[in-house]
């Protein structure tokens, strides 16, 4: 039997013995009832197998509770009632479908000014006689810090079937900036008593006559309790993507990417902060005016990659690529036979102060990181690069097979000793480590063709079973791990590494923050669908988000051929398209100067430097508390080359806030593309004018549409067009010296 609190033990007492109910629905083998207790509105979800789950939509806070209106509609209902506290409105309505989703929300207009010192998690599972201590299941995930405020869990006691509740903490926002709370940790209980919890306000309260909303919870329901790993993950991400299609998401705006880019790639190559000079080579700096760390090689090649991305777009010639490549030999060990994290010229820096911060100490995923960038330098004809990484993966292989593929924190690179075995007590090292490493392995493998590299590749893919959510240690190299799994089902045709790709993929969108925080200072940048770094990070950082950007791009590209699940292919695009529209607010000159950290943890911070601060907080907390990358500064380089698309000869841009693929384009001919994503949602697409003419008229023509489609013009110079998903796109113009008709 499960312990249970007082609140608890009366609520499942009263709703045990509760009268008729006040409206009842009925979908597929769900049937809801909605019941008034002395205190309280609950909505008992009746499941198959004879469990209950009930959830609390409006709570009186120990005064009795008067309905004062009803009103049925199309999808549900409405109540209006009224306590000691104030007066309530409560909307409960249903999403029908094979799937169902149950949605309240629920607004409070105080009587007097409010204080909430106390407030019950939404949630009480129950057994069909009403006992909460009865009953048993599986909370597979639930909220951690300011991420999306979810809980997902299976009944198994009675077995009911499994459940994903997701509180829209947007709606919350109100709530918190009135009382000067957070919604960290908002979501999540024991059970039988889960669920959102308001953040308590013994502080502040919250202020008479104005109405707030309290709750705004969305529930999809599955009749069946996953009995594999594949099955609790596959389940995840469906009814993830059935939420969201139901969830209020906030509008994009657009961001000119160009002129960002510009912006950080002349601070980048001419600011003294982000570069140090060592033997004679210049370096770039970690984080800006870090002069007492030594130059990394991941921080090198972190940049390099992104800058190559964009040179090969642009056609232009950077003088800073071939300064980043000549120092990079220097960072091959002899002795050890392999690259290492610090330079060994500036070895002598390290004081210790950290345990990485050791002589001779590595960080697991710091060795593979710069391979798999080396690896794809190589892959691309840089002799120089192809011989570091071959020449390291002796050295990789012998580190990996001495630890059978599951890697500690830290340990010595020349003696394979241990240093930190775990990234905290009972929970294992860097998991998704094995992934990286196979990653790296299917890289040699292209580039050698010896099958040693695929063997390896294989025997660390096989070590992630069973891992869960867990596998997420760090959301890049995650991304990355989902890939090469994507890449060994394609190759090998095992089942078992394409669901591995899907258990990374769902620890990724576990981290995220689906909501967006406009309290405190939050107000000043978007955070909706942000991916933290971590698995316990308090905060967003820009290098692991524009990495886990190209690596969705890269997924999807290698998933063309693939039949993936439906939901990856939704949450995947929908995190692009968020991420283009957030990421330039990682540049301090986008905030408020009174929001930032004046002495961060490493470096300065300089506010009118278009580089990338590491940290964007809770909305209580100032921001770039650690500092500012510049291995961090890779979002423009990345971001222009797979979202504008050029025509030859033409001066215009096509911008496109979704993947796409198959894009062909010639002089003088039809556009042609494909957007992927979901047809059920939309993305913007914008024709930009590069030149000083006017632009031609355009005819925009989708494979789902029957006519085209209408253009707004949002400035001189600039059409925009909202696109669903998941279709082609033919874009026709005439020979502009001759046609005046308007936009198409």
């Amino acid at each position: 039997m499960n312990g249970i609190s007082p609140w608890a033990a009366a609520a499942a007492s009263e709703l045990a013995g509760a009268e008729q109910a006040i409206y009842t629905h009925s979908t597929g083998s769900y049937h809801f009832k909605i019941l008034n207790t002395s205190d309280a509105v609950w909505i008992v979800a009746e499941m198959p197998g004879s469990a209950k789950m009930a959830f609390r939509a409006v709570f009186g806070a120990g005064s009795s509770l008067e309905i004062n209106r009803i009103k049925e509609n199309d999808r549900g209902v409405e109540l209006w009632l009224s306590s000691e506290a104030g007066t309530f409105e409560t909307n409960i309505s249903f999403e029908e479908g094979g799937v169902p989703v149950l949605r309240y929300t629920t607004t409070l207009r105080p009587e007097k000014d409010l204080y909430i010192p106390f407030w019950p998690r939404d949630i009480l599972i129950t057994t069909k006689n009403g006992k909460a201590e009865n009953t048993t299941g599986q909370i597979h995930a639930s909220q951690w810090g300011t991420r999306s405020g979810f809980i997902y869990l299976s009944m198994t006691r009675p077995k009911s079937g499994t459940v994903l509740y997701l509180q829209n903490l947007t709606a919350i926002n109100d709530y918190c900036e009135q009382t000067e709370t957070s919604l960290s940790d908002s979501v999540g209980g024991n059970w039988p008593e889960l669920g959102f919890a308001l953040p308590v306000a013994n502080h502040k309260p919250i202020r008479a006559g104005k109405k707030v909303i309290i709750n705004d919870a969305f529930v999809a329901f599955e009749n069946k309790v996953p009995e594999t790993e594949p099955e609790m993950i596959g389940s995840y991400l469906d009814l993830l993507a059935r939420i969201y299609l139901c969830f209020p998401v906030p509008e994009t705006k657009y961001e000119p990417w160009p002129e960002v880019l510009d912006q950080g790639l002349k601070d980048l190559i001419d600011s003294p902060g982000c570069w140090t000079q060592v033997a004679g080579h210049q370096y770039f700096n970690a984080y800006v005016s870090d002069y007492n760390t030594p130059p990394e090689i991941m921080v090198q090649l972190a940049v390099l990659l992104p800058l190559l991305d964009y040179v090969e777009w642009s056609k232009r010639d950077l003088e800073v690529m071939k300064t980043i490549k000549e120092g990079l030999p220097a960072f091959f060990d002899e002795k050890l036979g392999t690259i290492t994290r610090w330079l060994p010229a500036a070895e002598n820096k390290l004081e210790g102060e950290e345990e990485q911060k050791q002589l001779g100490v590595m960080d697991s995923w710091y060795l593979h990181h710069p391979l798999l960038n080396l690896s794809r330098l190589a892959l691309k004809g840089d002799k120089v690069c192809e011989k570091l990484f071959v020449d390291s993966l002796d050295y990789a292989i012998k580190v990996a097979q001495h630890f059978k593929y599951q890697w500690p924190v830290f340990y010595k690179m020349d003696t394979l000793e241990i240093i930190k075995a775990e990234t905290a007590e009972g929970m294992g090292g860097e998991k998704d480590v094995a992934g990286i490493y196979a990653h790296v392995m299917l890289q040699a493998w292209e580039l050698t063709k010896e099958n040693r590299y695929l063997n390896e590749a294989e025997k660390a893919a096989e070590t992630l079973q069973g891992m869960g959510f867990q596998i997420f240690y760090q959301a890049n190299n995650t991304a990355f791990t989902a890939g090469a799994l994507l890449r060994l089902f394609k190759i090998t045709g095992k089942t078992l590494y394409l669901n591995l790709s899907y258990m990374c993929l769902a620890g990724i969108f576990r981290n995220t923050q689906l909501w967006d925080c406009n309290y405190g200072y939050g107000k000043n940048f978007p955070t909706f669908f942000a991916l933290f770094p971590l698995n316990d990070a308090p905060y967003t950082a820009a290098y692991e988000e524009q990495e886990v950007f190209c690596a969705f791009h890269d997924y999807l590209k290698h998933a063309e051929d693939v039949d993936i699940l439906p939901s990856v292919r939704l949450l995947i695009a929908e995190y692009i398209r968020f991420l283009v529209n957030r990421a330039a607010f990682y540049y301090p000159t986008k905030l408020p100067k009174d929001m930032l950290e004046e002495k961060p943890k490493i470096g300065e911070l300089d506010p009118n430097l278009w580089i990338a601060l590491e940290d964007l907080q809770d909305g209580w907390l100032k921001s770039g508390t650690v500092g500012q990358e510049v291995y961090g500064a890779g979002n423009a380089f990345g971001i222009l080359p797979r979202h504008y698309l050029q025509v030859p000869g033409e001066e215009f841009l096509i911008y496109i806030d979704y993947p796409t693929i198959g894009f062909t384009a010639r002089r003088g001919k039809n556009i042609h593309f494909s957007i992927l994503g979901d047809e059920r949602l939309t993305c913007r697409m914008m024709i930009i004018g590069t030149g000083s003419g006017k632009l031609p008229a355009f005819e925009v023509i989708g494979s789902s549409l029957n006519e085209p489609l209408i253009a707004n013009e949002v400035k001189a110079g600039c059409l925009e067009f909202t696109i669903n998903g998941n279709q082609q796109i033919t874009i026709r113009w005439p020979n502009h010296k001759k046609q005046s008709s308007p936009h198409r």
